[in-house]
């Protein structure tokens, strides 16, 4: 919101610097602001293919088995760019337990 305001504000006047002390904000992340609000973040096709295996898996799979289930597919996609692609998108399997059944029956 104060970035937008130093943007429009901008245009009419010329120092960038006074705008940004009398808003409280740094020159720096002003310009940082303006260069991340380019264009828009494009949906990979991959993870898309990606979060659709994930979810058909139970949300279980982990990245060595959804690159196997992706190069069934047919997309060749490297272990270590799931990984990324994972944590990029929040998916973060679900580690189940196997039961185990206790020796002692008296227990308890």
């Amino acid at each position: 919101m104060t970035y937008r305001c130093i943007a429009q504000l901008q245009e009419k006047a010329d120092n960038t610097a006074l705008l940004c002390r009398l808003l409280g904000v740094s020159r720096s992340g002003f310009y940082a602001a303006c260069s991340r609000r380019g264009e828009p973040a494009r949906v990979c096709p991959t993870s898309t293919h990606l979060r659709a295996a994930f979810t058909a898996s139970g949300r279980c799979y982990g990245s060595r088995r959804l690159r196997a289930v992706l190069h069934a597919q047919g997309l060749r996609v490297g272990r270590y760019r799931i990984r990324t692609l994972m944590r990029i998108n929040g998916l973060r399997p679900v580690w189940r337990r196997k039961f185990i059944h206790t020796t002692d029956s008296r227990h308890g």
